[in-house]
């Protein structure tokens, strides 16, 4: 059974999921999710292989979904990012009946050709013997893109000296979690695909694949956001994704 944080008490709107992408874990998403659960519970997961989640041999879209699924007893709201934004769709596909309604953020549910290996191999080069501090983990996470160190870092364990992912298994499985797995069957109910307005995750020409799938998907774009559109405008985010639900 996958962590959960849970945030406000079960009203009459449906519990909302949170699914965090590569790399996070549901305490990044704290903020966002105490705001949205002022009318309705909000639960966020640390996905298998990240934060205080069991760790497995594998890591791919179809067992992600079926952790999901695990946590659902009710049909719920479901929200994913990234990653979890692709298991957010399998499940939707796989298991109709538990969700209302689904919000995919800055994703598409196709085979991308970037790999994020050079995140996890500066996480895999830490000395963790020379490591007494946050500071000194951080200072050797080089070669990253700025900002990205300080996210990655929300992962990292000083007291047991360690990183809360399981990084063996995130590399190996890394074909499968950029990619995207031939799932049958569509999703009827609502759908939002928001994205950054500066994120080229989710292209015009991936919208025939998006419709195929989920035949009822909207799209939104957030101006001035990229990739990690909930961390760069939170308050946009928040109030588009609580429209969506409201609607």
């Amino acid at each position: 059974m996958l962590n959960t944080i849970i945030h406000g008490e079960q009203t009459d709107k449906p519990t909302l999921l949170i699914a965090h992408g590569l790399f996070g874990s549901a305490r990044n998403w704290g903020v966002l999710a105490k705001r949205l659960s002022a009318d309705r519970q909000v639960v966020a997961v640390d996905m298998r292989n990240h934060g205080a989640s069991p760790w497995f041999e594998t890591h791919s879209y179809e067992d992600m979904a079926a952790d999901l699924a695990d946590v659902v007893d009710a049909p719920v709201d479901l929200l994913g990012h990234s990653m979890g934004g692709k298991a957010a769709m399998v499940m939707a596909l796989a298991h109709p009946a538990k969700i209302n309604k689904l919000i995919v953020a800055d994703i598409a549910p196709v085979t991308y050709n970037h790999t994020q290996m050079g995140p996890l191999q500066a996480m895999r080069d830490v000395d963790m013997a020379s490591v007494n501090s946050r500071a000194d983990a951080k200072a050797q996470l080089n070669y990253l893109d700025p900002g990205v160190d300080d996210f990655l870092l929300q992962s990292f364990d000083l007291k047991e000296k360690r990183w809360k992912l399981n990084l063996d298994v995130l590399a190996t499985e890394m074909p499968k979690i950029i990619g995207f797995p031939h799932v049958d069957g569509t999703f009827d109910g609502p759908t939002l695909f928001l994205s950054g307005a500066t994120s080229d995750y989710v292209k015009p020409d991936y919208r025939p694949t998006i419709k195929q799938h989920f035949p009822a998907a909207k799209f939104a774009k957030i101006p001035g956001a990229g990739h990690w559109l909930h961390a760069e405008k939170p308050r946009e985010f928040e109030a588009s994704v609580s429209a969506f639900l409201d609607m």
